[in-house]
């Protein structure tokens, strides 16, 4: 009855503001109970799904993935304009580190572990890829919307470990995916030299627009305020976009091109960092909105088993022994270097990563995609909702 305009569209708002106005909400009761917010905008999303009360039949993991994308871009940027970068020069090493070595590690250590509960080696290997990177908008929202006032040092390691390692996530994602579809075709050296080129052009082109955008900020003069977030929120697409077009890391592009912005003479900015906030915030709603209504909960018995022992192995062994193994070589406390491995948290990133091998039709994907479900379920409650607790208990604050 429905199919006709106006009506369809009607529905279609009317569903939006629903369940955009319940996940704010909400978020007030997660924080009293000490459940992170990001989850429950998943848990609303799966409820609203087709089998759940909402009824919504989603199943286009094309349109999840474009939408993921531009979330985390406009996440990305926003941490970008926020971190000081007198503190990213002091800790740009250890988070480099974690962002590349880390990632690698991590991938390696759960795809063993992903083997061992009974996936094929391709499938275990892309397994490990999809999982093995932090999640910028889970350590966003649980550093910056706790209240927590957090030793500097700390929290910006794991917020630059966040905006940097997505690039390498990605790249063994899209290697090991077409491996899973032709096996055998997988070269070791090529993947290394897929990081190192991705890394450094999209190191190239988010400074060269984060400087192009600064210089015209400095001289710019607009008819009205409200145009300078429109103009920053277009320097945010490009710098994603562009990176991308010419084979760079488009998350690591939007983010230093953010942080260029940030840490410049800004026309308004308290206004535009409060605008910048708030699409960061509807973005990371909509985002986990979305993954949800793609999660079917007939799916998750079959991997409930392997998916919880998995989750639970990556947040209380290989995210601390991985995070150890890097930050030695640093003058960390071992209190510093404790929190650093428990805050290691998993949210949309490998959700959308797991999308990709069902675009492509991978052999087991969709169980591929449930098994990731359950590593972000388990490490939203389990490092998540302690991370308070965590900072008091090691004196962090």
């Amino acid at each position: 009855m429905f199919a006709s305009e106006p009506a369809a569209t009607a529905l279609l708002l009317t569903t939006c503001g629903l369940l955009l106005g319940a996940s704010v909400l909400f978020s007030r009761a997660s924080q009293r109970i000490g459940v992170p917010i990001a989850l429950l905008f998943l848990l609303l999303g799966i409820l609203a799904g087709s089998e759940g009360i909402g009824g919504i039949a989603f199943a286009d993991y094309g349109l999840a993935f474009r939408l993921g994308s531009l979330a985390l871009a406009l996440i990305l940027f926003d941490g970008g304009l926020n971190t000081p970068l007198k503190e990213v020069r002091n800790a740009w090493a250890p988070a480099g580190l974690l962002a590349t070595v880390g990632v690698a590690l991590t991938g390696a250590l759960m795809a063993v572990l992903a083997h061992l509960f009974g996936l094929s080696w391709p499938e275990a290997l892309l397994f490990g890829a999809v999982v093995s990177s932090t999640d910028a908008a889970s350590v966003f929202a649980v550093l910056r919307g706790s209240g927590l006032s957090l030793k500097r040092r700390v929290g910006v390691t794991l917020e630059l470990e966040s905006g940097l390692n997505d690039p390498v996530a990605v790249i063994l994602t899209t290697a090991l995916s077409h491996n899973l579809l032709h096996p055998g075709s997988l070269v070791g050296w090529r993947i290394g030299v897929d990081v190192v080129t991705q890394l450094a052009v999209g190191a190239v082109a988010g400074w060269a627009i984060g400087t192009a955008g600064r210089q015209v900020l400095g001289r710019l003069r607009l008819v009205s305020g409200g145009l300078y977030p429109a103009f920053t929120l277009s320097l945010a697409l490009l710098a994603f976009g562009v990176a991308t077009l010419i084979h760079g890391s488009g998350f690591l592009s939007v983010y230093l091109a953010g942080l260029i912005l940030g840490n410049g003479p800004l026309p308004y900015r308290a206004a535009l960092l409060r605008v910048h906030d708030a699409l960061a915030w509807l973005a990371q709603i909509g985002m986990f909105l979305v993954l949800g209504l793609l999660v079917f909960p007939s799916g998750l018995a079959a991997v409930a088993l392997p998916g919880l022992g998995l989750a639970l192995l990556l947040a209380i062994v290989v995210r601390p022994l991985v995070a150890t193994a890097c930050l030695a070589p640093f003058t960390y406390r071992w209190r510093e270097i404790v929190y650093i491995g428990w805050v290691g948290l998993r949210g949309a990133v490998p959700v959308v990563l797991a999308t990709f091998p069902v675009l492509l039709s991978a052999p087991g994907a969709e169980r591929l995609f449930h098994l990731v479900f359950f590593i972000v379920v388990v490490n939203a409650v389990v490092p998540g909702a302690t991370v308070s607790w965590v900072t008091r208990r090691l004196g962090l604050e």
